[in-house]
């Protein structure tokens, strides 16, 4: 059954199946019994990527919960506020040297 599977597989599905087994260091027949595997258990189960009642009700909550957050100060204006203008630091008293005081080399090895 292997080799027909891998002949008859589509390039960029084997690919991906492919990486699978790279990063979790199967081989190749391992991973594709593994994928096999799953898959058909999530098609048992009936699970495509969907929450249940109990997960969209809790998503949902938590959004009107954010959306509820009243317009003040602080939290509710993460993202929203424009940055600052760029602070220029000031010299220090009696300081005529550079900005930035050179460094001495430091010798390499």
């Amino acid at each position: 059954m292997t080799e027909t599977v891998l002949l008859d597989i589509n390039p960029i599905l084997l690919e991906r199946v492919r990486r699978i087994a790279a990063t979790r260091e199967w081989g190749l027949q391992h991973t594709l019994l593994y994928l096999l595997e799953q898959g058909i258990y999530s098609c048992e189960r009936g699970k495509s990527g969907r929450f249940d009642d109990s997960d969209a009700d809790a998503l949902q909550a938590a959004i009107a919960a954010l959306e509820g957050i009243p317009s003040s100060p602080g939290f509710s204006l993460i993202g929203k506020v424009e940055a600052p203008a760029q602070v220029v630091p000031e010299k220090l008293p009696g300081y005529d040297g550079p900005e930035f005081p050179d460094f001495p080399e430091i010798p390499k090895g």
